[in-house]
């Protein structure tokens, strides 16, 4: 079928994989005509939360990711009771028809696209539609209709035509979103911030069940089979604060570890079970995370493997290469932890990404003609020596514990000839701004990038008000550290990156103000940090 901009696009469809059942190409996939368009007025406000005894089928919210130059992907998971034991959402076993529209604005005067897409049990009754055919570098607002109720409306956007190295952009980092430890405040003030991008680095919900000293609960036990994810996962979501933070802006995700389990790595998981056992858990972990994540189709798992490191591309300004840094690695060095002396994490055969993934890796750095690389990942990427006397201490389970490793990412992008090196990290639960070495060991050796690093949603409690901090006096490439709960700010212009370390003083007291506790200008070509 031939589709006209004017007429719409049909989603995308799911390819059926071995260990998820999708719908085949072409299933109940058609386009509806402008009478059959859904209704109801919306605004882009802040998405309204139904009450959870109602039959609303959108207490989920709705969500948009990995943008292009013409389109992005739209979410939505119907789930009138999220909190449903068997992680279904109180949904039927049923196919439900989802009708999606994408306006140019608000008020959905203006409708650019509308289509329908099966919402399917298989997959938690969770929709993904993939448009195409929009203008590039504008803003887009969208909504879903499914039961003759209409979903809270999103604010996404395109990325600008490739080549073009503005307008200027605006994107929020943010990581470790930890439920019971504390309230989402640090999402509604992103929200608040109305970035054109968020980037979500890992630990976007954890597997653990509610601890004694928690301010809220989370609903079952540890998360091990796919029930309880997907449990978790609508809990979450269920949340007004994260629901804002989605609906304001395209989030492109990767995840951590808490996704799955704490630290696992490769097919290793952190505490004594089977190979076999672990994953069938995995297996269940990444059915549950696409689901819920607005992921293109390329990312369907298949089986326990899933396809997640990508590149999204903001014009000529910035390109973002999005790591997956516990699918492939080998195990931790040392038996993981903080250890001193361990001649294991030097081995130039070990890798945290993988050998594929750091040649992609290197690959696109030479292919790259985009003013800023950025590299989206995980865990400590500049050297961290923890003990401020001898000998060093390092953690295994960031870069610092694959060494050689690190040494090659870093010298691929110094051999591309890159223009610019950011690196943005998550997983402390701590705020830093680094400056990446070729040589840690030699205080001449030349700064050949940055690393900023975000501290936590509410993982880690609400921290304290202390600036300075031993690591700083050890690690003089480390450069700012704030021990405050928050996400960073980045204002990406050809001349220059600004960073801003945006802060909360508790997070156990909801809807307190956000402030930022430093600020930071990397200029066009001269890696490393000044103070703004």
């Amino acid at each position: 079928m031939r589709i006209t901009r004017a007429e719409g696009r049909r989603s995308s469809p799911l390819r059926r994989t071995a260990d998820i059942t999708l719908p085949p190409f072409g299933r109940r996939l058609f386009l509806l005509g402008a009478s059959t368009a859904a209704t109801g007025v919306l605004t882009a406000a802040g998405p309204r939360i139904p009450s959870m005894s109602t039959r609303e089928p959108f207490t989920l919210g709705v969500a948009s990711g990995d943008p292009s130059s013409d389109g992005m992907v739209l979410w939505t998971r119907l789930a009138p009771d999220p909190l449903a034991a068997d992680g279904l959402g109180g949904m039927p076993a049923r196919v439900v028809p989802v009708e999606w529209e994408v306006a140019r604005d608000e008020r959905f005067t203006v409708i650019e696209q509308r289509g329908t897409v099966d919402a399917v049990p298989e997959a938690a009754h969770s929709v993904h539609v993939e448009t195409t055919g929009l203008a590039p570098g504008r803003e887009y607002f969208y909504r879903f209709r499914a039961n003759r109720a209409v979903s809270p409306a999103g604010r996404t956007r395109t990325a600008p035509p490739a080549g073009a190295v503005g307008p200027a952009l605006t994107t929020c980092v943010a990581s470790c979103s930890n439920y019971p430890i504390g309230y989402f405040t640090a999402y509604r003030r992103l929200a608040e911030d109305e970035p054109d991008l968020v980037l979500h680095l890992g630990d976007y919900q954890y597997e653990y069940p509610t601890p004694e000293k928690a301010v809220r609960s989370v609903a079952g036990a540890e998360t091990t089979e796919l029930a309880g994810y997907r449990q978790r996962y609508a809990q979450y979501r269920s949340d007004p604060d994260l629901q804002a933070a989605h609906a304001v802006a395209p989030w492109v995700v990767v995840w951590d570890d808490h996704e799955t389990d704490d630290d696992w790595a490769g097919d290793v998981p952190e505490d004594d079970q089977t190979r076999e056992a672990f994953l069938a858990r995995r297996a269940a972990a990444f059915r549950a995370y696409y689901e819920n994540m607005p992921l293109r189709r390329s990312s369907v798992p298949r089986g326990y493997d899933m396809q997640l490191y990508r590149r999204v591309e903001w014009g000529g300004l910035a390109t973002f290469h999005m790591l997956d840094t516990r699918q492939y690695r080998d195990d931790q060095a040392c038996g993981d932890g903080q250890r001193v002396g361990c001649a294991e994490r030097l081995d130039p055969a070990r890798s945290l990404p993988g050998a594929a993934q750091e040649r992609w890796l290197a690959d696109g750095f030479r292919r790259s003609r985009a003013r800023w690389d950025v590299l989206g990942q995980q865990v400590f990427f500049a050297q961290r020596d923890t003990d401020p006397g001898a000998p060093e201490k390092f953690s295994m389970d960031g870069w610092d514990g694959y060494a050689a490793s690190r040494d090659r990412v870093t010298r691929s992008w110094v051999d591309a000839g890159v223009r610019n090196a950011v690196v943005l990290t998550g997983d402390v639960h701590v705020h830093w701004a680094n400056e990446i070495k070729t040589d840690y060991a030699d205080p001449a050796a030349p700064t050949v990038g940055t690393e900023l690093v975000s501290s936590s949603v509410t993982s880690g409690g609400d921290g304290d008000a202390a600036t300075d901090h031993p690591d700083l006096h050890t690690n003089p490439h480390l450069r700012f550290r704030s021990n405050r709960r928050g996400y960073v700010r980045a204002r990406w212009e050809p001349g220059q990156v600004t960073a801003d370390f945006r802060v909360l003083d508790a997070v156990t007291t909801p809807d307190l103000p956000i402030r930022t506790a430093g600020s930071f200008v990397i200029p066009d070509r001269e890696p490393g940090l000044n103070r703004a």
